[in-house]
């Protein structure tokens, strides 16, 4: 069943509101629209990148049906705190994709996900630890700093270096023209302007692997705007 059919099947349509996260692609909160509702935007955390339970909590309202979770760049969303706001309201949770079982590629990519986490310097790598899950879809690192230019300037230096790299979420869901919210997310916003996604495809060579850390260290962290 898809997550239209959910919805529906739940009894969500006209009139409800749905709370998804701004900071992904805008099919969640598409699929909460061809059911008939509204999507209502939260923050995310700012380890998972994932909907953050206190800030869905803060934005429900008497019109609120459901919950709509998507597990970002292959870590898994807070699934037992999100399911503790809504029990309160007896709100259903919907996950807009369930995470498939790890297969060999997911293995090997946490495998070159492990050697970047402990040699890149200069960036903020993904937060792990027990009980984190993570296949890493996507390796997303921040590059921290004063915002937009400098992780813009930072990915631009890869590129002429030939190190491949992608901005992750280029403009969250509520400030694009079909969605766009009055609202303030601040972890999105932060997460808009210093994420940037790296190479950590099953198929990297150590070679390639050891030039992407090699790249990377050299920039030093940020890399300043020409005047």
């Amino acid at each position: 069943m898809g997550t239209v059919e959910t919805l529906a099947a739940a009894g969500i349509g006209a009139g409800d509101e749905v709370v998804v996260p701004s900071y992904a692609t805008a099919d969640a909160a598409e699929a909460v629209r061809r059911a008939g509702a509204v999507p209502v935007f939260a923050d995310i955390d700012p380890d998972s990148l994932c909907l953050d339970p206190a800030s869905v909590a803060a934005a429900l309202t008497l019109r609120t049906a459901a919950v709509m979770l998507v597990h970002l760049f292959g870590r898994r969303a807070d699934l037992a705190g999100l399911r503790a706001v809504a029990a309160r309201r007896g709100l259903i949770v919907v996950e807009y994709e369930p995470l498939a079982p790890h297969d060999e590629n997911a293995r090997r990519r946490q495998a070159n996900a492990a050697y970047l986490n402990a040699r890149l310097k200069g960036v903020v790598t993904p937060a792990t630890g027990p009980g984190i899950e993570h296949s890493y879809r996507a390796y997303v690192v921040r590059i921290p700093g004063n915002g937009r230019p400098d992780r813009d300037a930072f990915a631009r230096a890869l590129r002429a270096r030939g190190v491949c790299c992608r901005i992750p979420v280029q403009t969250p869901v509520h400030r694009l023209p079909a969605y766009r919210r009055g609202l303030w997310l601040a972890e999105t916003e932060r997460a808009a302007e210093q994420c940037l996604a790296l190479p950590v495809d099953a198929a990297l060579t150590p070679r390639e692997l050891h030039r992407i850390v090699a790249v990377c260290n050299a920039l030093g962290g940020l890399v300043p705007e020409a005047a």
